[in-house]
């Protein structure tokens, strides 16, 4: 019997054992966004611990970061690669509660899903790597060295891992990284993430005057704080969707056409893409299609602005005061501190007239992050994906940030492939999140077929 057969065999036979203790895990509310949660952090990284050591695994602690603790393990096979596999055990709240056919806590089975908080990200997900080490080391030790880094803040900008991965350099050593964490572009269609975009965020306050005025007295003589910042909030952009700030391109690098090309191979039908969320029409920065905004060019996006009478009815008032939370997905080369350096020169140079604006700058600024298309373990997940799929894998891009595949790059010089079954119909953040059951098996067969790939190769 092939190994693959007696991975299979395992799997099959330990299914219904490992839908139950993942189910037990999700009954956990590890929302890490809301301290009333912060005992029920511990209990989801005392369970990782537990079964870890349940499976064989040597060395099992808690790395303490001041939040939710890093669940860390350790299983060494001498003169083999040591592969770290990441994910995070923390979850979104499940507001709003109402929409949700069934209580986000209480996993429930319907029509072939598991429905419930953190089902897809990222417990499920994590898990499935979890179950894959158990099946590969039923009879003893796994193919390769293995790390767990599993933390609990991945879900509010994992603000404390910086300094604990610089901090643990030589504990976290490994020669790559493999995340749980991560999407694919579609149920049918394996990909794998070759980058994702870095965050910057700040909120803009402007003001006019010491308090709110009576419109028919001032509001012909004294500078609207709501228009000001609308003039404000309109400098950022030209009219072709180009980013108006000074140097905010100045360390992008263009796309090549192999680039282009790549991106022009994943299915995208912009009119889909505005019909899931009844939109009229694209909009973006010219020259590039939207596919290619999304996956490789930086954003400057308004995420919220207020400023004056906000109730029902009329108020014949002159507001004094308007603010604006802003943020910037970057690209490769943009570092976040220098972004927010520009955008606070932006304002410097236009500022209103009448107005002053000032720039408060959010925690949580994370750098891009990108992997080389030959990557030796890049290379070694497609063929695992071609395998399993009969059908060549895609390479794609993230629009969004997971800060933690940049830092570990930079601190501990290991690159990270994204290998995960997180699908665009999951549902993430969203109310009734689940995992097709038959995606939780195909993660763990994948995960056995890919470490054993990583130690012969």
């Amino acid at each position: 019997m092939t190994d693959s057969a007696v991975w299979n065999r395992y799997l099959e036979e330990k299914a219904e054992r490992h839908i139950a203790e993942l189910s037990a895990l999700l009954r956990i509310p590890s929302v890490s966004a809301l301290p009333e949660h912060e005992s029920d952090l511990a209990a989801a990284a005392d369970w990782l611990v537990a079964y870890l050591r349940r499976i064989g695994v040597p060395e099992v602690s808690l790395l303490e970061t001041g939040a939710g603790p890093v669940v860390y393990g350790h299983w060494p096979v001498p003169g083999q690669p040591t592969v770290l596999i990441y994910g995070h055990y923390d979850v979104q709240p499940a507001d709003p509660l109402d929409l949700w056919e069934t209580p986000p806590f209480e996993p429930t089975i319907r029509d072939g899903r598991l429905y419930a908080r953190g089902a897809s990200d990222d417990k499920g997900a994590v898990f499935s790597a979890i179950a894959a080490v158990e099946a590969l080391t039923r009879e003893g030790a796994p193919p390769l060295g293995l790390k767990f880094f599993i933390e609990g803040e991945e879900e509010v900008g994992s603000g404390h891992l910086p300094a604990l991965v610089a901090a643990e350099r030589e504990r976290l050593a490994c020669d790559v990284i493999v995340s749980a964490d991560g999407v694919m572009y579609g149920r049918e269609l394996p990909s794998l993430t070759i980058a994702s975009k870095g965050l910057a965020a700040c909120q803009i306050d402007l003001r006019t005057a010491e308090t709110d005025m009576h419109s028919g007295q001032f509001g012909a003589a004294v500078a609207n704080a709501a228009r000001a910042m609308a003039e404000v909030v309109a400098s950022f952009h030209t009219a072709d969707g180009r980013v108006a700030v000074e140097g905010f391109y100045d360390d992008v690098r263009g796309l090549t056409p192999e680039e282009r090309s790549q991106i022009a191979s994943v299915p995208f039908d912009e009119a889909d893409f505005l019909r899931e969320i009844n939109a009229t029409e694209a909009w973006g920065e010219a020259g590039y299609t939207p596919l290619e905004r999304v996956f490789a060019r930086p954003t400057l996006d308004v995420n919220g602005l207020w400023s004056g009478f906000q109730g029902g009815g009329a108020k014949t008032v002159t507001p004094c005061e308007a603010h604006a939370k802003v943020s910037c997905r970057l690209v490769p080369n943009q570092d976040p501190s220098r972004i927010l350096d520009l955008i606070e020169r932006h304002l410097e140079t236009h500022q209103p007239t009448g107005a002053t604006a000032t720039l408060e700058r959010f925690a949580g600024s994370a750098r891009p992050f990108a992997i080389a298309p030959d990557h030796p373990a890049l290379t070694t997940a497609a063929a695992v994906l071609r395998d399993l799929y009969d059908r060549e894998p895609l390479m794609i891009r993230l629009g969004g940030t997971l800060p933690v595949a940049e830092i570990f790059q930079r601190e501990l010089g290991a690159d990270m492939v994204f290998f995960a079954w997180e699908m665009p119909d999951a549902r993430l953040h969203a109310p009734n999140e689940f995992i097709a059951l038959d995606d939780f098996q195909i993660a763990c067969r994948a995960y056995c077929r890919y470490l054993t790939a990583l130690a012969r190769s």
